[in-house]
């Protein structure tokens, strides 16, 4: 994730996620996990970063998606195995073993040095 931030921006919290079709509806085929789209989401001292990754490799992002300002809140993170949460209008879906990982971006305060 580091080399697609900008110099002298640190990471706070980082984690992997999905939007698309509701990850429930996977026991009807595995290959429905072809059409979910696979981000990193990453706070930051300064923003809040949105990566695309590879549906082989949705842990490794490729490029920058979309930012948000360090004041967005995620929220809660709603749900039984794969937890429900909206950033920019869009629906992503976190494993319950990374919902830590996202609540932690609300509780992550931005740094004081950061540009406003």
């Amino acid at each position: 994730m580091e080399p697609l931030l900008e110099p002298g921006e640190s990471i706070q919290t980082v984690f992997a996620a999905q939007s698309g079709i509701n990850p429930y509806f996977y026991f009807v085929t595995w290959l429905l996990a072809f059409w979910c789209n696979y981000v990193v989401i990453a706070a930051t001292d300064r923003r809040i970063v949105v990566a695309k990754a590879s549906p082989w490799r949705p842990t490794f992002p490729k490029q920058i998606e979309a930012t948000y300002p360090r004041e967005t809140r995620i929220g809660s993170v709603s749900g039984g195995l794969w937890g429900k949460f909206e950033l920019g209008g869009t629906r992503y879906w976190v494993h319950r073993r990374l919902r830590k990982d996202a609540l932690a971006v609300d509780t992550a305060a931005p740094s004081a040095a950061a540009p406003a």
